[in-house]
């Protein structure tokens, strides 16, 4: 199956925007929804719509079963050794904020350092910033080189015996950086600290494997994957989370409760208190399902394909300022000279392409650029070298259109 015929899987991308064929280049953002995934969602509400774990009658059950048979192919995709690691959460935002409430503030002190990059996206930042104000702890950088690379040498530069957790993105939302987290984690766990990898932007677009990793936390999203929104995952060691208490409390995480005191269920359930997502679940599992069937590794070669295509007719349109290393994920970060992304973006937007255009939840990194907002195109297995040609004649109408300042 071909990008074009995948393409035909997909039911919104077959749609006129603004008079023209939709060329949609926000997966980053957000991924559009199989018609796979979409009937999966629709059958649970239409059949066996219930609460899961509580209920012993048929629909329950059936609900029952998608949801952990969801959890057990989450296990499988990335390689997990068992459910009990598996958590689900809203998107990868809950889950590293779980791992920062509960792990972070139980096991950072005054003197203690948590080191990130200038690269995370806002949601492995703020919350790192939070638990060292009520810690005490130092938060540390992991410099960049000058094309939005982390080189191990400076990975070692940072971190030290000081250091009790490394938190980082395998793939960058902005550069289309691929970090070395696997050596990244080396080094780390050398030093006694433990490591959380943002797989936010890697898990829908490449094979991952925690254990070949050896990451201690793997936060995730499913509706970068094909997923509905409201559904994500934390992988965790074992031995980890058992010892980390919760952070929601409630029904569905309780194992007894007293009139003044109360126990947990046992692991993954205490993380998970009240009725979940279950629809987003049996949903993900759906979605991974789709992904495996097309492969990985497939995706991911023709992703950096288009990406490599993108670059190369981007070489070609003066006044344009590409960001990031020219070996890269599926995307391109950029800026038009003097004219200001979400203009830029709002002309692509009236030829039917979709781009984003801001800050992308990364100020820092956009102060690191020295530019205020950029542009992105962002690929995933639907999109076509089509696409990027009429991505790049819009931009051309654009630069016409800013004739006066695009140069």
């Amino acid at each position: 199956m071909n990008a074009k015929e995948i393409r035909e899987l997909f039911p919104v991308l077959n749609q006129e925007v603004n008079g023209h064929p939709l060329v949609y280049l926000d997966s980053a953002a957000t991924s559009q929804k199989p018609k796979q995934v979409i009937d999966v969602i629709e059958d649970y509400y239409k059949r066996y719509n219930s609460n899961v774990h509580r209920g012993v009658h048929t629909l329950g059950t059936l609900a029952t079963d998608g949801y952990e048979g969801a959890r057990e192919k989450i296990r499988s995709f990335i390689g997990a050794k068992s459910t009990e690691e598996i958590v689900f959460t809203r998107g990868t935002t809950t889950a590293i904020n779980l791992v920062a409430s509960s792990y972070g503030r139980a096991n950072l002190g005054p003197g203690d350092e948590i080191v990130i990059t200038p690269m995370e996206h806002h949601s492995n930042i703020i919350p790192w910033q939070q638990v060292a104000k009520a810690t005490g702890a130092t938060l540390k950088y992991i410099p960049l080189t000058a094309d939005g690379r982390i080189e191990l040498t400076d990975v070692e530069q940072t971190i030290t015996d000081k250091t009790k957790i490394v938190a980082v993105m395998q793939v960058s939302n902005v550069l289309g950086s691929v970090n070395p987290v696997k050596e990244i984690a080396e080094i780390a766990h050398r030093h006694g600290a433990v490591i959380l990898v943002d797989g936010a932007q890697s898990s829908p677009h490449m094979k991952v494997d925690v254990q070949d990793l050896d990451c201690d936390f793997f936060a995730f999203s499913g509706h970068k994957m094909c997923a509905p929104t409201g559904i994500g995952a934390l992988y965790g060691k074992k031995s980890l989370l058992e010892k980390m208490e919760p952070v929601e409390f409630g029904g569905e995480m309780i194992d007894f409760v007293g009139d003044y005191e109360s126990t947990w269920k046992e692991l993954p359930w205490k993380f998970e208190g009240g009725t979940p997502i279950i629809a987003g679940a049996i949903g993900l599992g759906a979605a991974i399902d789709f992904l495996e069937d097309i492969g990985l590794d497939r995706i991911e070669e023709h992703e950096k394909a288009i990406a490599n295509y993108a670059l190369q007719r981007l070489d070609e349109v003066d006044g344009v300022d590409v960001y990031g290393p020219r070996e890269r994920a599926g995307l391109v970060t950029f800026n038009c000279h003097d004219v200001h992304p979400h203009d830029v973006a709002t002309v692509l937007d009236s030829e039917g392409v979709a781009v984003r255009a801001g800050h992308h939840c990364a100020q820092p990194l956009m102060r690191w650029l020295d530019v205020t907002a950029t542009a992105r195109a962002s690929f995933y297995l639907y999109n076509t070298e089509e696409d990027v040609d009429a991505f790049v004649e819009a931009l051309l109408k654009a630069k016409e259109y800013f004739g006066h300042v695009f140069r």
